[in-house]
C-alpha cells in the first residue's frame, strides 16, 4: 500500500488558453502506488480544499486549478503555492437539484445512465441546469440533459 498524503511546493502553471494546473512531481504520484489516475483531495496553502483526480496529460501529471478555485484562493498562473494531496477513495457525491432528481426518478433508463457517469460529468450536467438564470432556460437545459442520458442509455 502506498502513501495516503503528499505535500510539496510548486508554481501554478498556465496550461493553454484560460487553463491553469498544478504539475504533480512523478515521485509524488508514484508514492501513492495507485497508477496514473489518482483520486485526491487537494488543499492549497492550508486553506482551500477541493476534490479532483491527478491525471496524466502531455507526458506529465496535472491537477486542474479551475477558475472557481483561482477565484476562491486568489491564486493564478505563476503563483507559488503549497499543495497537500490526500488520497480520496470515498464516494464523490453530487448535489442534484430537485427538478433533475425527479427526472431521474421518473425513468429507470435515465437513472442508470446517470449513475454510470463519473462525478465530474454529473457535476457538469448539474451546473448546466442550476446555472440557468430563467425558468424556461432551466427547463430547456433539463430536457437536454435527460435526452443525452436517454441516448447514452440506449447505446450503453
Amino acid at each position: 500500500m502506498g502513501e495516503t498524503v503528499q505535500t510539496f511546493r510548486t508554481v501554478l502553471e498556465a496550461t493553454g488558453g484560460n487553463n491553469v494546473g498544478i504539475v504533480v512531481p512523478d515521485e509524488v504520484v508514484a508514492a501513492f502506488g495507485r497508477g496514473k489516475r489518482v483520486p485526491v483531495s487537494v488543499t492549497v496553502d492550508g486553506t482551500y480544499t477541493y476534490a479532483t483526480s491527478i491525471a496524466s496529460m502531455g507526458g506529465r501529471f496535472l491537477v486542474s486549478f479551475n477558475a472557481a478555485t483561482r477565484a476562491a484562493t486568489g491564486r493564478g498562473a505563476g503563483d507559488d503555492i503549497e499543495v497537500r494531496l490526500e488520497l480520496d477513495d470515498g464516494p464523490r457525491e453530487v448535489d442534484v437539484p430537485e427538478s433533475l432528481r425527479a427526472a431521474l426518478d421518473a425513468d429507470p433508463g435515465v437513472r442508470t445512465a446517470w449513475t454510470s457517469l463519473s462525478s465530474s460529468k454529473q457535476k457538469a450536467h448539474v451546473l448546466s441546469v442550476s446555472s440557468a438564470r430563467t425558468e424556461p432556460t432551466r427547463e430547456r437545459r433539463l430536457a437536454l440533459v435527460v435526452e443525452a442520458l436517454r441516448e447514452a442509455g440506449a447505446r450503453g
